[in-house]
């Protein structure tokens, strides 16, 4: 373990020439180095934030799905059959044509009543409308807070005007408590989605979106330990500025105010657009390849860094294109399409369980299977693997 830890925490990887790591275990009084054992203060806290999350999902933004009237349940509840419950969970929640005739021809049934229990019995399993909002407001919220105390934090810093500074000095750089404080708690927050995705809606991206956290949290956690946190500050930021909106978007279209919903996905997308593909290149990218090649000099962390964070700026581009292209159909129809990860199966809720099979109806969508969702497919992937990526 010895020749691992000292394998792993390479003087050359990590640190410019000419700096070890005793050069920064022992600075001037009142002034303290990032550390990698500052990082574990984040665990605690993410329980915490999990604890708070559950609290204001079950209290407060509860109350406000209700005050708007949305709905706690799914719709129609499949009817109870022994039969085709055990084929529900035993063998295929999604039968195909030779399942089907089998069941069909087994109870007396025609196939469209099969494939209508089916249905509502997959959506008896998902999440309604009201869960949903309750998870939005709660992310809304939380990005909303964070981006506020991020700017106000950034503000008085001369790195946010200079993006200079962010390397003049290098690696002594103090630790200021806003600083430490805005790094643990978002990385404390991408600690708490890993805890909570698996009790939140279960999502078909369910595997990329872990790995995706995953990575938010080692890419925190490197930039902190090597001390980049003041340029990774201002990536957190830039990222933090579209979130907020993206989940307002959300919120919108669970409580059904379309227009609304998307004139706050063309906001998101706008935002997203300078942040991502004008800020970030043009400010960030700028400073941590040239700027800080010229006042620091590469070493090993810093091209992985730098690899990383021009990555980011790849996916930025696709995700963007791809939020453009919900965008222009939102302008042009009056109404995002939608949402290929819906939660919610389009169904013909009004159809009949009675056993005729010409019995035919319009399928309808409610308002709330439009609008916001529909950017998801896209605009989610962007919340989460653009600020995950990150």
């Amino acid at each position: 373990m010895a020749a691992l830890s000292a394998w792993f925490w390479n003087e050359r990887f990590w640190l410019p020439h000419n700096v070890t790591w005793a050069d920064l275990a022992d600075p001037a009084p009142g002034v303290e180095y990032p550390k990698a054992g500052h990082l574990f203060t984040a665990l605690p806290l993410a329980l915490v934030i999990f604890a708070v999350r559950i609290f204001f999902e079950r209290f407060i933004a509860s109350a406000c799905a209700r005050s708007l009237r949305i709905a706690e349940g799914v719709g129609r509840r499949a009817q109870p059959n022994a039969v085709l419950e055990k084929v529900f969970t035993s063998i295929t929640k999604n039968p195909d044509s030779r399942h089907l005739d089998g069941m069909s021809k087994q109870l007396d049934w025609g196939v469209r009543r099969v494939q209508r229990w089916f249905r509502r019995r997959r959506n008896q399993d998902k999440p309604s409308n009201h869960t949903k909002f309750c998870e939005s407001m709660w992310r809304f919220t939380f990005y909303l807070c964070i981006f506020t105390y991020g700017a106000v934090f950034l503000w008085q810093c001369p790195w946010a005007w200079d993006t200079r500074h962010c390397w003049y000095g290098y690696p002594y750089q103090a630790m200021t408590p806003g600083l430490y404080h805005y790094y643990v708690t978002e990385l404390a927050f991408y600690w708490s989605l890993m805890f909570s995705q698996f009790t939140d809606i279960k999502r078909k991206d369910f595997l990329i979106m872990f790995i995706h956290h995953l990575a938010t949290v080692g890419l925190i956690s490197f930039s902190y330990v090597n001390n980049m946190a003041r340029v990774g500050s201002l990536v957190l930021c830039v990222h933090d500025a579209s979130d907020f909106l993206l989940e307002a978007a959300k919120l919108a279209n669970y409580a059904k105010y379309q227009r609304l919903c998307d004139f706050l996905f063309i906001v998101f997308s706008v935002v997203f657009f300078i942040t991502r593909l004008l800020i970030y290149p043009i400010w960030l990218l700028n400073s941590t390849m040239f700027e800080s090649w010229d006042i620091v000099g590469p070493f090993p962390s810093w091209w992985v860094f730098n690899l990383l964070l021009s990555v980011l700026q790849v996916l930025h581009i696709i995700w963007f294109y791809l939020i453009g292209r919900i965008a222009v159909k939102a302008m042009l129809r009056g109404k995002v399409c939608n949402d290929v990860r819906s939660d919610i199966e389009s169904s013909s809720g009004d159809e009949s369980d009675g056993p005729s099979e010409d019995f035919k109806t319009s399928p309808h969508n409610t308002k709330g299977e439009n609008g916001t969702n529909g950017h998801c497919a896209a605009a989610t992937k962007a919340q989460a693997q653009n600020h995950n990526s990150w």
